[in-house]
């Protein structure tokens, strides 16, 4: 794994610990939460409105993460699932290990 695939998928896992904390205290409105996206891009504060019920299949899988369209770092995850709000990428087998470690629900 490169340094540049280390730092991303570091900071895809400091997105998930913000949004871990989000879900503690933010009450659902409408259904929905807004969350931040978890892509790797040091840059991005954009927001995704999931479910509880999205936001926890997604945190089901420690390899899993939810990012815009179009934040998709092909270099170190996997497009699992997509739809108009959100994609649902999987690590790959290399960043993996961070992801695991850095599980907050572990």
């Amino acid at each position: 794994m490169s340094t540049r695939e280390e730092r991303i998928a570091k900071n895809e896992v400091i997105f998930r610990e913000v949004n871990e904390r989000i879900r503690d205290v933010v009450p659902s409105e409408n259904g929905g939460i807004d969350f931040l996206c978890e892509c790797g891009r040091e840059d991005c504060v954009e927001q995704i409105s999931l479910t509880i019920e999205e936001y926890e299949r997604v945190r089901a899988d420690p390899l899993q993460f939810f990012v815009k369209p179009g934040h998709a770092t092909k270099d170190v995850e996997d497009v699992m699932e997509e739809n108009e709000r959100f994609l649902l990428v999987k690590k790959h087998v290399e960043e993996q290990e961070i992801a695991r470690r850095a599980d907050p629900r572990a």
